[in-house]
């Protein structure tokens, strides 16, 4: 049996052209290739050294006296007794801007109602919300005038003299966690929120109540990233020069949107930060280099959410914690997410596999994989 010479022709020219065509693409895009898939399969491999061992502490301690120095601002608003009570579950500190009027009324209004809290989840919860100074200093006058009015009617903010900028949140972390040592340490838990989350508060706290009785400890949870990798490109506003980050991989940190530690760990970060170089300015990341520094991992939870919306659902809403990138929607989520029929929605066997079916279908496909994993259908 003879091939036929033309078709063997035809069909080696047709290969060379289709492996031109790919070769030239994979040039074209070659530094998009090397930065979202071969620098994360890089980082992941170095990931374990990372985590294990303390090279990258000792690359950024310092002196006591230059890390005291990093985020020390004098205050412009402070509560020194906010936790004058000795028994506080939970310290919720809120990172918010001073423009962000509306969004710290609507989450005083849902999730950060704390006579709510009070009376119907039997909980001693403190929200204070943490900020900087307006960046544009002809806007900071008029903006300060109307913080100081909302301060007057709250009693919730926390401000020092430094720009609230992207390139200042560990600045902002260490006000945090600075402020808690020094005036609420007696908090069971501290959590640390973005003012554009949404908190499921029955959840959250029913978790806490249970945690603590169980005496937990070197407790530190939310959504983890696993061997991430730097960003070298200079025009992402996560830019990472190696000047100031030379390995390939950042250590195992949590999503900054919303986490939660316990209090013998908030006290060991707080200890972290006065040897620690907090120039660093990715605070996320920061926080994974003091949980090296101090030995301790972040857990990961299923319903702690990345950096997207949760799906909206009834079975969603009974195991939700957290979910992320919510301003306009937050008193019609804490309407829906908080409704009595919510409760026991999976309870019985036709009401698990309903709910199950459910969550695999919103939490399976790849247009939800930034927010709660598929591995949290199963829960």
């Amino acid at each position: 049996m003879f091939m036929n010479l033309r078709r063997v022709r035809k069909c080696q020219f047709l290969q060379l052209i289709s492996m031109c065509c790919f070769l030239s693409t994979l040039l074209l895009c070659w530094e998009q290739v090397d930065h979202h898939v071969l620098s994360h399969v890089r980082s992941y491999s170095y990931r374990y050294l990372i985590n294990r061992y303390d090279f990258i502490n000792k690359s950024f301690r310092i002196s006591r006296e230059e890390a005291t120095s990093f985020g020390k601002f004098p205050y412009l608003l402070d509560h020194e007794d906010i936790c004058k009570e000795k028994d506080v579950l939970l310290l919720l500190l809120v990172k918010t801007s001073p423009e962000n009027f509306l969004r710290r009324w609507a989450i005083r209004s849902t999730w950060g109602n704390q006579t709510y809290m009070k009376k119907e989840l039997d909980a001693n919860v403190k929200v204070v919300f943490v900020m900087g100074a307006h960046p544009d200093e002809h806007k900071r006058g008029a903006i300060q005038k109307q913080l100081q009015i909302e301060d007057q009617t709250h009693k919730d903010l926390v401000q020092q003299d430094f720009l609230d900028t992207f390139h200042n949140l560990t600045v902002k972390l260490l006000l945090q966690f600075r402020w808690a040592h020094t005036n609420c340490a007696q908090a069971r838990f501290l959590m640390s929120a973005d003012d554009d989350i949404f908190i499921h508060m029955p959840n959250l706290i029913r978790s806490l109540h249970e945690l603590s009785a169980q005496g937990v400890v070197d407790f530190w949870v939310g959504h983890v990233y696993r061997g991430s990798p730097p960003v070298r490109r200079k025009n992402s506003k996560y830019y990472m020069p190696v000047q100031m980050y030379q390995w390939s991989s950042y250590p195992d940190y949590t999503a900054g949107a919303g986490y939660v530690v316990s209090r013998d760990v908030a006290a060991k970060i707080y200890q972290a930060t006065l040897s620690l170089n907090s120039s660093f300015h990715i605070d996320d990341v920061f926080m994974g280099i003091c949980g090296i520094s101090i030995g301790v991992s972040p857990q990961e939870h299923g319903y702690f959410s990345g950096e997207g919306k949760a799906p909206y659902h009834p079975c969603i809403y009974e195991k939700m914690i957290t979910s992320h990138g919510h301003v306009d929607d937050v008193g019609y989520l804490w309407k829906v997410a908080t409704a009595p029929e919510v409760n026991g929605i999976s309870s019985g066997f036709f009401g698990k596999l309903y709910c199950t079916a459910v969550r695999i279908k919103l939490l399976c496909w790849p247009y939800f994989t930034k927010t709660y994993s598929c591995k949290a259908a199963f829960l």
